[in-house]
């Protein structure tokens, strides 16, 4: 066969390759400590589960609008506005999963030789599909700020121009946690105004931060109609095998993006678009729960590794720490599971070679099991 060439552009995801060998691993007996993970490792909340089943026993289970059925939109443009977006139903569109908003938004926006600005280390998925779309990479390396971005904009000043077509923002970030000052996105703000940049604002973690609230860019003036804001139930309802997702922005981008949508995925999950319902209006304290239980492991987390002399720049939301390794991160990591049964990504995956993202979307004891197999495999 003859395979496009734009899909041989891209690579398969890291974070799925070591979460496969350790899945191999583990089916010839290993017991692995899988700190690989991108989701909660609790279960969906209760009153979430039961909104589905009645929403398949109610017999919502063929298709809906495209965009989304009409109270599920207008439940999240009541969290938008919130969160001081300025957008109503009409501003919505409902997806499978907040990668396929982002996959959407990206393939609406992006022609061939476009080029898109990544803040590096990058969620892995954002620079295939800028690929997938035929765009050009320009990355801003915040590892040496600790993973922030106020320092880090002189160099992102440098980095955009009237050419850049996209800049790529997630705070709270996947994968260091970090979550973004005001005044780094009003830094962005600035560029964007100035070059009339698009910018997509992942906000997917968005309810998973400790101490640290972030604000939403499009919220920003200047920002309400160049910006496309990305969020989804994945993470801060550990809905993520329900897939559901949404994206908001102007009403130009919902039509054009909306084409899209149409001809591919046609509709997110009816009764998952009830059971989404449900998540947003009913559900804040399960979502707390949630929360303090990272933050009490993120804590231990940082105490083990300090006591190993592991200085590691602490996480502001999300479940992920950057962990500094050896310079070779891949053959860390390769080690960590093949000789420590413990899996990790390597952070070259993100553009952060030397570390090791790890999650803490697992319990205390595994967690210490797993600095504690690391130290005795000379690791750590």
């Amino acid at each position: 066969m003859d395979f496009s060439d734009r899909i041989q552009r891209v690579e398969p995801s890291a974070t799925l390759a070591i979460s496969n060998l350790a899945s191999e691993l583990e089916a010839e007996g290993a017991d692995v400590v899988d700190l690989s993970v991108g989701e909660p490792d609790f279960p969906t909340p209760e009153n979430i589960v039961e909104a589905g089943q009645e929403a398949m026993d109610a017999g919502h289970t063929g298709y809906t609008s495209s965009n989304g059925i009409a109270e599920l939109k207008a439940a999240i443009a009541e969290k938008l506005q919130g969160d001081g977006l300025d957008h109503e139903a009409e501003n919505v569109i409902v997806t499978p999963g907040a990668k396929q908003a982002l996959y959407e938004a990206i393939q609406t926006l992006v022609d061939d030789g476009d080029e898109v600005v990544l803040l590096d280390p990058a969620w892995v998925s954002y620079e295939a599909m800028v690929k997938l779309a035929g765009g050009d990479l320009n990355r801003v390396d915040l590892a040496p700020h600790d993973f922030q971005l106020e320092p880090a904009l002189e160099e992102l000043g440098e980095a955009i121009s009237d050419e850049t077509e996209l800049l790529v923002v997630n705070s709270p970030s996947n994968p260091t946690g970090a979550v973004y000052s005001d005044a780094a996105l009003e830094g962005v703000r600035d560029l964007a105004v100035e070059h009339d940049v698009t910018v997509i604002s992942d906000e997917i973690y968005q309810q998973i931060t400790y101490g640290e609230e972030p604000t939403s860019l499009g919220t920003f003036e200047g920002m309400a109609d160049r910006t496309v804001t990305i969020n989804g139930f994945s993470k801060a309802y550990s809905m993520t095998g329900w897939r559901l997702g949404y994206f908001a922005g102007p009403e130009e981008l919902i039509s054009q993006a909306g084409k899209l949508h149409s001809h591919s995925v046609s509709c997110a999950t009816n009764f998952v678009q009830h059971a989404g319902v449900e998540a947003l209006r009913n559900t804040d304290e399960a979502v707390e729960e949630m929360v303090e239980a990272f933050a009490e492991r993120r804590e231990f987390l940082l105490d083990r590794l300090g006591e190993e002399g592991v200085e590691a720049p602490e996480p502001d939301g999300a479940f992920y720490l950057m962990m500094p390794v050896a310079d070779d991160d891949q053959t860390w990591c390769e080690e960590a599971l093949e000789e420590a049964h413990v899996a990790t990504v390597p952070g070259s995956a993100f553009g952060a070679p030397g570390y090791a993202r790890i999650s803490y979307a697992n319990s205390k004891e595994r967690i210490g099991e797993a600095v504690d197999r690391l130290v005795d495999a000379d690791l750590l």
